[in-house]
């Protein structure tokens, strides 16, 4: 492995070379905003598609029909669909997505204890390399839609 690689550090924190290629995927599909947002949303039980989409709000069709495939692949969750007219679609999480909620949880509770403490090294950052500093009304209204 190359120092560009990088390594995974496993408890005894030596680095395991293959572990890097196996969890990448992984990481980037449970650490997407949209996979997020949809194992949380889907920790209250089973919705629609279009339930979905209205709960998160800024996502496109396309963007959650892919995010829910990738899901479904990867075990998080269940599509099931049901034979009427028009035919009815529900995702549900699997134990595999359930045992995310935690971490997911745990993880949104650690970046709300640390907010204050993250902006503030974004200002000092900005401010070192002379970057006009965006606050939270400047961050929201430059955001893009999906």
């Amino acid at each position: 492995m190359t120092a560009q690689e990088g390594t995974f550090l496993i408890h005894s924190h030596r680095p395991a070379p293959d572990g890097c290629r196996r969890i990448a995927p992984i990481l980037a599909r449970i650490g997407d905003k949209w996979s997020i947002l949809i194992i949380i949303l889907l920790g209250d039980g089973p919705m629609r598609f279009n339930e979905l989409r209205r709960k998160i709000g800024g996502v496109s069709q396309r963007m959650l029909t892919l995010t829910v495939r990738g899901l479904e692949r990867d075990g998080f969750l269940k599509r099931t669909v049901f034979p009427t007219i028009p035919p009815r679609v529900d995702y549900e999480l699997t134990p595999l997505g359930r045992s995310m909620l935690q971490p997911i949880q745990q993880l949104g509770i650690w970046a709300t204890n640390n907010v204050d403490v993250i902006e503030d090294a974004q200002r000092r950052y900005d401010k070192a390399a002379g970057r006009q500093t965006k606050g939270p009304a400047a961050r929201e209204s430059s955001k893009s839609t999906v």
